[in-house]
């Protein structure tokens, strides 16, 4: 069971770096981080909405309470805020950048944990953050940046949707435990375009069901913030915090294969090793989960 929650959120995370594509190619004709995220937002929300409908048409409760609406609405904050601030870093700065900082979540996440209690630091597991981080570092070739290329309101950018997304995994978690999950994440989404809503260029919104890049704006929402979190949030019930923020890390993965069948980027010895480094911390912690989810579940 552990296992495969953790292949689930490897799902969602491969649809996630799919999007992450599919965000560049819009910015790169011409579209604002905030629209893309904007839209992203309401297309996950339309996907909530129906599976929410689905659960009614099979009979069952849909519970809603001011706890579970609480930790949605904060949960809808952190994805507003890691929907935009990585898109606005990708625009300030670089992918490479932009990844990079986003990925320090996993470090976010695992202080919170500790300071909260839900789990407790070990050896094995800050070893395993150290070895995602660094081949994150590798796969994307940051050290290699040039000066004057990231931009300071890029690389801030970067940090804060890495926090975001942490206060997403918090939040949503605190949230599953008054209601529904498909409850709480159609009130994070709707808490999410109602931000977005007052950051975007009204006008410019209204031409994307007529443009020519309907269709990526459609592909993107379904990948980036329907069927990915479907998976994510099914996975993340058998998963702890660190762990599943950890596993998320293939997205970047996700991309540099992207890159190589679809553009014809080829990969470098040092890209090689990082993503042997991803993927084998990635596999061990699964493992090592499926191994000691007992010990843990009476842990918290």
């Amino acid at each position: 069971m552990v296992f495969t929650s953790s292949a689930l959120v490897i799902a969602a995370a491969i649809q996630w770096g799919l999007a992450g594509g599919l965000g560049s190619l819009l910015m790169s004709r011409g579209w604002a981080p905030e629209l893309i995220s904007f839209w992203r937002a309401l297309i996950g929300l339309g996907c909530m909405t129906i599976w929410l409908a689905v659960i009614r048409l099979q009979g069952k409760r849909l519970d809603f309470n001011r706890h579970l609406l609480f930790w949605s609405v904060v949960a809808g904050l952190g994805v507003a805020g890691n929907f935009t601030f990585y898109f606005i870093s990708i625009s300030e700065g670089s992918v490479a950048v932009a990844a990079t900082l986003m990925y320090s979540a996993p470090v976010f996440v695992y202080l919170a944990s500790f300071l909260v209690g839900a789990e407790r630091p070990t050896l094995v597991k800050l070893f395993a953050i150290a070895l995602v981080m660094s081949g994150i570092v590798l796969l994307t070739g940051i050290y290699r940046a040039e000066a004057g290329v990231i931009t300071t309101l890029g690389i801030i950018s970067g940090l804060l949707s890495g926090l975001s997304y942490a206060l997403f995994i918090f939040a949503f978690k605190y949230a599953g435990a008054y209601g529904p999950a498909p409850s709480a994440l159609s009130i994070a989404f709707a808490t999410g375009t109602l931000v977005l809503i007052a950051l975007i260029n009204h006008e410019q919104a209204l031409t994307v069901p007529v443009s020519a890049d309907a269709f990526w704006f459609v592909l993107l929402g379904l990948l980036g913030a329907g069927l990915s979190f479907y998976c994510y949030i099914v996975g993340l019930r058998g998963t702890l915090p660190t762990t599943a923020s950890i596993v998320a890390m293939v997205e970047p993965v996700t991309a540099a294969l992207f890159g190589l069948a679809i553009l014809g980027e080829l990969l470098n010895l040092t890209q090689v090793v990082g993503m042997v480094l991803i993927l084998g911390a990635v596999t061990g912690l699964s493992i090592l989960q499926s191994r000691s989810s007992p010990s843990e579940a009476s842990d918290r």
